[in-house]
């Protein structure tokens, strides 16, 4: 029977700097000329289509912008914007112009569970383009192929629903959800994990967010 291994990114892989600041200072600015370039891209036409029905506005490109950009000031996890950062991203690693990092613990644990015969797969709140992306454009290398799947809130849900994790254990095909761990740095995402049946480990990295958080029952550890 497959023993999995899923991991959220932000502040469990990657510092979270890279991406509220360095992913998403690059993404802001070509958030609009990324709409009005790409007018007839069914993605695209979709997430604007999105904004407006979230938004409520019915203006041009300049009015969308304002919002997607106060969707990202308060660091909302918006469907319609995760699709488009990544997608900007997507571009951004394949031009050269964005490199991932990871604390250096993560590629060795990474190569090791995957030497181990563990499956891997990812859970993170950025879209999967973007997660594909990050993992093909690395300063170890290209990545994707330590991974067997990426799941988004697009196809599994909010990450601090316990449906959501329901429904990745049943993508996964995995009968005992204890056979699934989830490594997270977010104790409410673990709690959620958990209420689904699965294996939780905090995450808790000095000078990250949740460095200092409470991680209640969930095993804790400091590297993977």
């Amino acid at each position: 029977m497959s023993e999995w291994v899923v991991l959220d990114i932000e502040g469990t892989l990657s510092a979270t700097d890279q991406v509220l600041v360095t992913l998403y200072d690059y993404a802001r600015p070509r958030l609009g000329p990324w709409i009005d370039e790409h007018p007839d891209d069914p993605t695209v036409v979709e997430a604007v289509a999105q904004i407006r029905e979230l938004s409520g506005v019915d203006g041009g490109t300049d009015e969308l912008v304002r919002v997607l950009h106060g969707w990202m000031d308060a660091d909302q996890k918006v469907t319609p914007l995760k699709t488009l950062q990544g997608l900007i991203w997507q571009r951004g690693y394949a031009v050269g112009d964005l490199v991932a990092e990871f604390f250096p613990d993560v590629v060795p644990a990474l190569r090791k569970w995957h030497d181990e015969g563990k499956d891997l797969a990812v859970f993170s709140s950025g879209s999967v383009a973007g997660q594909v992306a990050f993992f093909a454009h690395t300063t170890d290398g290209d990545l994707t192929s330590l991974f067997q799947y990426h799941f988004d809130t697009v196809n599994a849900g909010p990450k601090r629903e316990a449906g959501s994790y329901l429904k990745i254990a049943s993508a996964l095909d995995v009968p005992d959800a204890a056979d699934i761990t989830f490594y997270s740095d977010v104790p409410a995402e673990l709690d959620a994990a958990a209420e689904a049946g699965w294996r939780t480990v905090g995450v808790a990295r000095p000078g990250e967010p949740y460095g200092d958080a409470d991680f209640g029952p969930h095993r804790t550890v400091e590297a993977l």
